[in-house]
């Protein structure tokens, strides 16, 4: 009789955990349908979140300057192509260039390494939405374009790049006529130490063995020449409307001091950190809010060294000087037969300092364009490819 008590009892107790399961899977059904329902009803409707942002509209609805929060969550990310991410207010969206016409973002991300985003990041621009920008040949090619284009409309854009986040945070709203000089600091890439004979048996490994930061290859190798430090140059000139003569590089190999700002006082404020593009990344989307990082600290036993870029051995840093100076469609230019030649060298179908060599070749053959429309930059990208092709194989 006892057992039969007991075997009922533990009938009835596995019947009732099978039914909370059961209640609490159709509770979860219906609470996603129930919002899947609500984000249709709400489309076109303007809602308040909880730091006081219409998230339709994008505006603050408190004086607390907030922008939309970013959560990054695997779960809440849509993927269709590794082009791009266009933010909304909890969700990522990871979309062709087409992506950019959605109304469910108010922050593009421009990440990409070539020059395919400019056409994107125009049109983010004419819809109103935020750039954070990490795509070096926006600004390089297009700068007076996309600044005057963002001006126009109102648009902030945020950098993303470690040096420009860094100079961003040194600003710290002084008025720029007391700024003496941006200062961006330079690893010198994985070919710092060789000599410039040794230089004529690089390879591409050898020029893929960045000491201190891990990027992917087109960075990388752009660091190891030096271009990648001339097109942060005139990112920076173009964010900061800073004039040319205003910028110095100095090479600093420890990459902690990632730039630095000198004032018409004398003081020279700089931004520091372990090199970890979490951090850039994550200022670019929570500005003006600073989000915690679990980032390894600083160790201050650590030595901090700094030189003069060697333009003899690597001049494709001067080569971005003298297109900053000229202006015009060099720029464009110069980036183009760079974009050509990486990929021939990643390929093996050049030698490392045929990359300077080329360049060279096509920036001086340039006949520069001193007030380009988009299309005329176009036409100069293209142009500028084909001669890159015909001076290596001369």
């Amino acid at each position: 009789m006892k057992d039969t008590k007991k075997k009922i009892v533990i009938v009835i107790a596995i019947l009732v955990v099978i039914g909370i399961v059961g209640y609490l899977l159709l509770n979860n059904q219906q609470v996603q349908e129930n919002a899947q329902s609500q984000d249709q009803q709400d489309k076109g409707k303007t809602t308040k979140d909880p730091e006081g942002v219409d998230e339709k509209e994008g505006k603050e609805t408190s004086t607390n300057p907030v922008r939309k929060r970013t959560i990054l969550d695997k779960n809440e990310v849509a993927l269709s192509s590794p082009n791009s991410i266009y933010v909304s207010g909890k969700y990522a969206y990871v979309a062709s260039n087409g992506g950019v016409e959605m109304d469910e973002y108010d922050t593009l991300i421009n990440s990409i390494v070539s020059l395919a985003e400019i056409d994107a990041t125009l049109k983010a621009i004419e819809l109103k939405k935020n750039i954070a920008l990490a795509n070096k040949e926006t600004l390089v090619s297009t700068g007076e374009i996309v600044m005057k284009k963002a001006r126009e409309n109102g648009i902030e854009i945020m950098p993303i790049d470690s040096e420009h986040s860094a100079l961003f945070q040194c600003l710290n709203s002084e008025p720029q006529k007391k700024i003496h000089r941006l200062i961006i600091t330079c690893s010198g890439g994985a070919l710092q130490n060789k000599t410039k004979e040794e230089l004529k048996k690089v390879t591409v490994q050898d020029a893929l063995g960045h000491k201190t930061w891990s990027m992917g290859q087109k960075i990388t190798i752009d660091s190891a020449t030096l271009m990648n430090k001339g097109f942060e140059v005139i990112e920076a000139m173009w964010l900061y409307d800073i004039p040319i003569e205003k910028i110095k590089v100095v090479v600093h190999p420890q990459s902690i001091i990632h730039s630095m700002i000198e004032y018409t006082d004398g003081s020279i404020i700089a931004q520091m950190s372990n090199p970890n593009m979490k951090l850039p990344i994550q200022y670019a989307l929570s500005y003006p809010d600073r989000w915690d990082c679990p980032l390894e600290r600083f160790d201050f036993s650590k030595d901090l060294t700094f030189d003069e870029p060697d333009l003899e051995k690597f001049p494709c840093l001067q080569y971005a000087f003298d297109a900053a100076r000229k202006m015009g469609t060099l720029p464009a230019a110069m980036n183009a037969a760079n974009d050509y030649m990486l990929k021939q060298f990643l390929s093996e179908n050049c030698r490392f300092l045929d990359i300077q060599k080329v360049i060279k070749k096509v920036m001086d053959d340039h006949q520069n364009n001193q007030h380009p429309k988009l299309q005329d930059i176009k036409k100069t990208i293209e142009e500028s490819k084909i001669k890159a092709q015909k001076f290596l194989a001369s």
